[in-house]
């Protein structure tokens, strides 16, 4: 029988861009005080995907585990409206933060 592989942690890429300060880099405690509870939350391997929704839009986060947290880190996002069509990360950002979600 193979023994399991396990590999180090790689510090992933955060791919920050305008208006999502305190999004990229904010742990999964972080993300619900911002957006209240997730409509999903999914883990592949030791990434984990929580997607919060508002009537304006959804939102996808993604992270990974970092050397630098013990906890996951958001390291990219993927905002679209409800019918697939992208919208603006950090409008998307800006209405659920506003939306009361909380």
């Amino acid at each position: 029988m193979r023994s399991p592989v396990v590999a180090p942690v790689r510090d992933p890429a955060f791919r920050m861009e305008p208006g999502l300060e305190g999004v990229i880099g904010a742990s999964q405690a972080q993300l619900v005080g911002q957006f209240g509870q997730p409509r999903l939350d999914v883990w592949e391997g030791d990434a984990r995907k929580l997607q919060f929704s508002g009537t304006a839009c959804i939102l996808d986060l993604y992270l990974y585990p970092t050397t630098r947290s013990r906890d996951p880190l958001a390291t990219y996002a993927e905002a679209r409206r409800s019918d697939g069509r992208d919208v603006d990360k950090a409008a998307c950002v800006t209405a659920l933060r506003g939306s009361g979600t909380r």
